[in-house]
């Protein structure tokens, strides 16, 4: 066992260890166990199939992915992702464990190891990529039946938002009490967490992260989560991050800023000399452009997330970009040289951190290796031009599927693994009859 757990489990003085991984959902997955038994212990062993679930929790057939007889795989904790839990009622710890085979090799199915093999190939080429979050998420009054309608919850005033609440402070300030308990416990989980706005939707939240390396951003993206909808539940509330759990308010996003600096100089490689934007950055932009609709089951993983992306919902229907134009699917954001960037616009916040942040990378990184070039920047709304992007799950899986380029840096088992996953889900979901096909169809065809 690591001597820096070892130490932080017996400075803490911990009774239990929550062993997690990330499933192809971005679900928490694992064991809690004593803090002797793990420390004895060393790794944990998982079937491999438990990377296959669904978000209802089904599998497909996971024989041609894990082999016919489900095997283990060997489970090591990750020391620089070790936390106290600050939720719990006595001293608990949660550690993310890598997923390896038993000879050593990472497991191809783990969303970890295929955000680890993204990062190496920036590597061999001298790169850095470094990404900013940003997460949005609606605050919803406690329902126990599916079938009816989300309302934002009742704050300190006992009234529940009758209107839109951009930026406002007082709207954050109805509930003052979960916010202040939440950044308490993003302070002892070292989350990292920066900003925090009230967005356009009634209920809705945005909070920022400090920009940095993206598995590190990935796991804290993974575990705030978390830490939102346990803190809302200590509240009396809902915390959701569905993208779109309203039909009348904007969706939810998690808008991924990125640039890539060189490991040799330290110096952001989409700025030239003079400050001017660099070659590599139109590049990116171009890889942006061109692969963004073929991986989109990574940015928009459910059924869900195809209903955000809707014209004049503060969601883009395309991949334009613009210099500070949020109508796009591609902003660049107004900065000096050193801080030029790029931020997707695409992702909503239901997705898997580890996969959108592997799955936008690996777009900006084939159109730099490619030498791809981007489209003229839009000057206007882009909400005026056409869809460009996949309109439901089903086209998205198989534009996914069908595209070489993509498989071949995510991991070819992985992508059919990842696939099959989606087909299910999309299957089980086709099976439900909605409200809409009784009020409508049941007497009038």
């Amino acid at each position: 066992m690591n001597n820096a757990i070892n130490q932080f489990l017996s400075q803490h003085q911990i009774h239990e260890v929550e062993c997690i991984i990330p499933d192809m959902t971005g679900i928490a997955r694992g064991k809690i166990l004593p803090k002797d038994l793990f420390l004895d212990a060393g790794e944990m062993r998982l079937p491999k199939s438990v990377l296959l679930n669904t978000v209802n929790g089904q599998q497909p057939d996971n024989g041609p992915f894990v082999g016919e007889t489900d095997p283990d795989m060997v489970c090591l904790p990750d020391a620089s992702t070790v936390r106290i839990v600050p939720w719990a009622a006595e001293p608990v710890a949660v550690v993310i464990h890598d997923c390896y085979e038993f000879d050593g090799s990472p497991v191809q199915l783990s969303p970890r190891n295929v955000l680890r093999g993204v990062v190496a190939l920036y590597e061999k080429q001298g790169w850095r990529p470094v990404v900013a979050p940003e997460m949005e998420f609606y605050l919803v009054a406690r329902q126990q039946n599916p079938h009816e309608p989300l309302q934002p919850p009742l704050g300190r005033t006992g009234k529940a938002e009758a209107g839109r609440q951009s930026y406002s402070i007082d709207a954050v300030n109805d509930f003052d009490p979960f916010f202040i308990e939440l950044s308490q416990f993003c302070g002892v989980h070292r989350l990292g967490v920066e900003t925090l706005i009230h967005e356009a939707g009634a209920g809705q939240m945005e909070i920022n992260f400090s920009h940095g390396d993206p598995m590190d951003l990935a796991d804290r993206v993974f575990l705030f989560k978390r830490t939102v909808r346990e803190t809302a539940l200590r509240h009396g509330i809902f915390a959701t991050f569905m993208a779109k759990p309203m039909e009348r308010e904007p969706g939810s996003a998690m808008h991924i800023h990125q640039s890539v600096i060189s490991s040799e100089t330290g110096r952001n490689i989409f700025s030239n000399d003079d400050g001017s934007a660099s070659e590599l950055f139109a590049n990116y932009i171009g890889g942006l452009q061109k692969y963004v609709p073929e991986i989109m089951p990574m940015f928009a993983p459910y059924v869900n997330s195809y209903r955000r992306l809707s014209r004049f919902m503060s969601a883009p229907i395309n991949v334009r970009w613009g210099n500070d134009n949020r109508t796009c699917g591609i902003r660049v954001p107004k900065s000096g040289p050193d801080a030029r960037r790029i931020e997707n616009r695409v992702p909503g916040v239901d997705v898997n951190p580890y996969l959108a942040m592997a799955a936008t990378l690996a777009c900006g990184y084939l159109g730099m290796t490619e030498r791809l070039s981007p489209s003229d920047p839009m000057h206007s709304s882009a909400w005026n031009l056409d869809h460009e992007l996949p309109r439901h799950l089903e086209d998205a899986i198989t534009r996914m599927l069908a595209c070489e380029a993509l498989g071949e840096i995510l991991g070819p088992l992985f992508i059919r693994a990842f696939g099959a996953v989606k087909e299910l889900e999309y299957a089980t979901y086709n099976r439900v009859i909605s409200s809409w096909e009784r009020e409508h169809l049941l007497l009038l065809v």
